[in-house]
This record gives C-alpha cells, structure tokens and sequence, in this order.
C-alpha cells in the first residue's frame, strides 16, 4: 500500500482591489470610467508599464498577466489602445497582442502615433517616414565613436533612433555627456530628441503619445479615459488627460513606478508597483466591471 503525503490547503491571495486615487480628478476618472465604461479609452504604455525594462529592448516582453487581463477588460470598454514609440509589429509581437480572444478591437499606436496596427485586420498603416532620420543613421556612428561613450549602442527603429546608454560603465554619465551633441545632430536634420529612461531618441517633430491620444480619445469619442505610464515620454499624454479634463472628460492618470524615473509620480491620480502593478490594476478594473455587468 503506497504511502500518501497530504498537504495543508494554501489559500490564493484575494484579488486586488481597485486603488483609490490620491486627486480629486483622479476619483472623478475613476467615477467616470465605472459609470460608462462603454465609453472609455484605456490607453497604456508598453515598455516599463506593460513590460518589464531590460537591458536589450529586443527581449522586452509584456508581462506574462498582461494578455489575460486585456482581455478580460478590452470587452467591457469603449477601446483599449497600447501607445508607444516602438514600431507597431513590434509592440504587437513583444507583447502578444495578435489573434488573441477579447481583443479583436485592439489599436497599437508605434512610433507615438505615427504607425497604426488593428487587431480585427492585422495591418499596419503609417506615412512616409521623415527624411532626417536616414540623414542621423548615417552620422551616429562617427559620432558615438568620438564621444568617449564606450558601452552605448543604437536601436534603429525606422522611423527613429535611439541611443541607449544602459549598458555603458556609467550610464547616467554617458546620457548627459551625449545629450548635447545628439540634441544638436537632431537639429541639424529636422529631429528632436527625446530622452527616457537611459535612452536618447531622435525623432520628428509633432510625434508625442499627447498628439495620439488625444486624436484616439476624439475618433472614438470617448466620454473617459485612463493613462498609464512610466517614462518622461509619458508626460505628453498626461497633459493629453488633463486637457481633456478641462473639455469634461474625466480622466484617470496611472503611473508604473520605478526608481529612475519620478517625474511621474508628481502628476499621477494612482501609483502602481511597475508593470506587475498596471496588470493587477487592469485585472481589478475588469472584475469591476464584470460585477456591474
């Protein structure tokens, strides 16, 4: 007769419940999205929000509840849209969005708005891409190779560029010592640069997740809107939200903690523990709403 082991019954931890925003426009957002959630946007970054930050940006991958929860959500709302500056398939691939139950009305915004992927079509639209940008690609590398910046690399994004300095010796170093000149060489070819979380972008002009978002919150006419971001790129889009508050359209701003960018938290209705934390917050909005069903 075989021997059997028993187990004491583990309890799962209850799921979390809705933060309570720390702003009295932040608890308006809230009230908004739970009153006519038909009619809200839920707008997310990708990077550091819904996926974790790694050193090499090509192993970024959404948080393993990210999928399950959007979907779970996407159905109970007006849209869901991922906003990043990554190209569209590749936000769409790194974070499993394609073919996926519950979020067959998904819009992934790439490179801040300029590109547009639709989950009902799996297509990507976009203009042509900005001249400068082949103009920069040819002259970083002389440039970088007379910074005295050893360890940077760039990421070619096709409509952009990125200098990432998080794998020199001293990364806070290297970002400050190449922001001028990189400002300059954007300049010189109808760039900007954009700086992030240890990464220099050089970009166009007129391409801020603020701009998506607000032309997304108007084509859907969203009567709501919840925010969420981790990075100084974000902060376009949290005055997108607080423009629209001035309209009357509530809105909810959630920041994704970290360490080496605070500048968030100033602005944010609700702060969360990284991308582990924007997944739970998603999960509890959806039971949410699912009770109100």
């Amino acid at each position: 007769m075989g021997s059997h082991t028993s187990h004491p019954d583990v309890t799962p931890d209850p799921p979390a419940p809705l933060p309570a925003p720390a702003t009295e426009a932040g608890r308006a957002g809230l009230d908004g999205i739970l009153a006519d959630p038909r009619r809200t946007v839920i707008a997310l970054d990708f990077d550091g929000t819904l996926a974790e930050i790694v050193p090499d940006p090509d192993r970024a991958r959404a948080h393993p509840a990210a999928v399950p929860a959007l979907a779970a959500l996407a159905p109970r709302v007006g849209s869901v849209a991922v906003i990043t500056g990554r190209p569209a398939e590749v936000a769409v691939r790194h974070g499993g969005f394609a073919d996926v139950p519950g979020l067959e009305h998904l819009v992934v915004l790439g490179h801040y708005g300029a590109e547009r992927w639709d989950a009902g079509t799996g297509a990507v639209t976009a203009p042509p891409p900005h001249p400068g940008v082949a103009a920069v690609r040819a002259e970083l590398p002389a440039l970088l190779a007379h910074s005295g910046t050893e360890g940077t690399w760039t990421e070619d994004k096709g409509r952009s560029v990125a200098v990432h300095t998080r794998r020199a010796a001293d990364p806070g170093a290297a970002f400050e010592r190449l922001r001028g000149p990189l400002t300059d060489l954007a300049a010189r070819h109808g760039l900007i640069v954009e700086p992030g979380r240890m990464v220099l972008e050089l970009r166009p002009p007129g391409m801020d997740k603020g701009a998506a978002l607000l032309d997304h919150v108007r084509a859907t006419g969203a009567g709501s809107v919840l925010y969420a971001g981790d990075d100084l790129g974000d902060l376009p889009a949290y005055s997108a939200v607080d423009r629209l508050r001035t309209e009357g359209v509530p809105g909810l701003l959630v920041c994704s903690g970290s360490d080496e960018v605070t500048e968030l938290r100033k602005r944010a209705d609700v702060e969360v523990a990284g991308p582990a934390g924007v997944v739970a917050l998603l999960g509890a909005l959806a039971r949410r709403l699912a009770q109100d069903d």
